[in-house]
């Protein structure tokens, strides 16, 4: 187990129309959008204030011909990612990309976990690192959500790769248990059996806004597909589960309806 618990440090679209998918969330989380210099390969970042949050770039090829669709993927802080990627693997999980280096930006592998849900291992160079925001912060991500086939085993794996802890465990009943999970102070995501209709294991990240039913309508007005709520959650906030022009699944939170 880790000295510290890790948290996720970096979030990222993969899209079939970048273009699209920037006005999109523009328009629905109320980002700004700036170009990133990488030689080769079109990047955008996009910012809540002065605080960048997300990256937004093309599917690569090889995903496209693994089966792969737009989605939204997170990066998780690793002391050594080397060491990192070769202890998930030890632990059942999969090596889709070996470390490499970004130039001056950092090091990244790309990996599933044992249950097969995809996140990627990251450490920035020094003077790149982009701290995580206090919860709740608007246009930042404010909840971490992971839909697998064990909740219990894939939990197991969490802790003993990154120092995860449990937090409350809630009774969904017919859907079982949801656990939430902390990474230092504080809870940041739940985790819990996948219903049916999620047809692989995947981790979602909910995006903050101020209020839900006024997101809910800029989703629809811009293209995007509410699959579920709003509903209210233990705590008081309202969440949405929603769908982007581009098919990419993401959700949103908001403090009161």
């Amino acid at each position: 187990m880790p000295t510290s618990p890790k948290n996720f440090v970096w979030y990222e679209l993969m899209t079939s129309d970048m273009d699209a998918a920037e006005a999109f969330y523009k328009a629905v989380i109320g980002w700004t959008s700036q170009a990133f210099d990488n030689p080769g390969m079109r990047y955008t970042i996009m910012s809540a204030g002065d605080s960048m949050v997300t990256g937004v770039m093309t599917l690569p090829e090889e995903a496209r011909a693994m089966g792969g669709q737009p989605c939204w993927v997170g990066y998780i802080y690793a002391d050594d990612v080397d060491a990192t990627t070769e202890s998930v693997k030890q632990a059942g999980g999969k090596v889709y990309k070996a470390p490499e280096d970004i130039p001056n930006i950092g090091r990244f592998s790309v990996v599933t976990d044992p249950q097969g849900a995809m996140f990627l291992l990251f450490k920035p160079s020094e003077g790149a690192n982009n701290p995580p925001a206090p919860m709740g912060t608007p246009g930042h991500v404010g909840w971490h959500e992971l839909y697998t086939t064990d909740w219990s085993k894939a939990f197991e794996f969490y802790s003993q790769q990154f120092g995860w802890t449990k937090d409350q465990a809630m009774d969904m009943g017919p859907m079982g248990t949801y656990q939430l999970f902390a990474a230092g102070d504080g809870a940041i995501g739940g985790m819990m059996n996948k219903p049916e209709g999620v047809p692989v294991p995947v981790w979602g990240y909910y995006f903050n806004v101020p209020a839900i039913d006024a997101a809910v309508t800029r989703v629809k007005e811009n293209g995007g597909q509410v699959l579920n709520g709003p509903m209210e959650v233990p705590g008081g906030a309202w969440i949405v589960n929603c769908m982007d022009p581009q098919h990419a699944m993401f959700s949103l939170v908001a403090p009161s309806r």
